[in-house]
């Protein structure tokens, strides 16, 4: 999704030829398996494995069942306390739901771009009734991104980040279990389709792609991906707004 929130048509135009040619595809997220996230990820295979939250959980689209690596109660009560210290927004997450006690712009807002309804939930709470939480999100300026990951540092997590067109100069810093990574979930997703991760094309752009785009065999940056990204990329296709997506879709079809 680009600058208009939404998957355009040319995308799914591409998706479709793929799917026609016999191709697998899965959806690879930050985002959790619910609301927009989960419904592409049903599009795109609607009885096979997805990876969400950045490599921490991997879940079926037909049967709903999940595989997580979830986080410690000490590691969540470390990024509440470092949280709250820095006055950060943060973002529980278990396989399917979130929950976020601060009320704010970056709250609400980022509430808006998951396609769910702002609630105000305490973190306590939300552990309690949680099954699992498999990842940790700060929501803060961009420019304290690096403040994020020094305060995690010891901690003992996987700690990554990204941006969002439809928030400009807003980061999202994503805490995971340590060594989970997308290529963790990709790997898994392998696993099951009983192919190899050299035969994987991952497309990315964000930071939290890069652990990916080392792993697969085919990597793509999109032309608006961080530069780290578009350094370690085999193929570089264009920007999101102007549907790299399908391009490299078209691509695949040649490899």
């Amino acid at each position: 999704m680009g600058s208009t929130g939404v998957v355009a048509e040319q995308v799914w135009a591409a998706v479709d030829d793929a799917l026609e040619r016999g191709q697998h595809l899965a959806l690879s997220t930050a985002r959790g398996a619910f609301a927009a996230s989960w419904q592409m990820a049903k599009r795109l295979d609607p009885s096979g494995w997805h990876v969400f939250h950045a490599g921490a959980v991997t879940v079926h689209s037909k049967t709903g069942e999940s595989r997580g690596h979830s986080l410690t109660a000490s590691q969540l009560t470390d990024s509440i306390r470092i949280a709250n210290e820095h006055q950060w927004v943060l973002e529980l997450y278990s396989a399917t739901d979130y929950g976020v006690e601060v009320e704010n712009e970056l709250s609400v807002g980022h509430a808006e771009l998951l396609g769910m309804p702002f609630v105000a939930t305490p973190l306590d709470t939300f552990i309690a009734e949680a099954q699992e939480i498999v990842r940790a999100q700060f929501v803060v300026p961009e420019g304290d991104i690096s403040l994020v990951h020094d305060a995690l540092r010891f901690v003992g997590l996987s700690v990554t980040s990204a941006t969002s067109p439809i928030m400009p100069g807003m980061a999202f810093v994503s805490a995971t279990q340590a060594g989970i990574t997308k290529a963790t979930g990709i790997s898994q997703v392998c696993d099951e389709l009983g192919i190899e991760i050299e035969h994987v094309m991952m497309i990315g752009d964000g930071l939290n792609d890069l652990a990916a785009i080392e792993a697969v065999g085919h990597s793509v940056a999109m032309g608006n991906a961080a530069p780290e990204v578009i350094e370690a990329s085999r193929y570089h296709v264009a920007s999101v707004d102007d549907h790299g997506v399908a391009e490299a879709l078209q691509l695949s079809a040649t490899l």
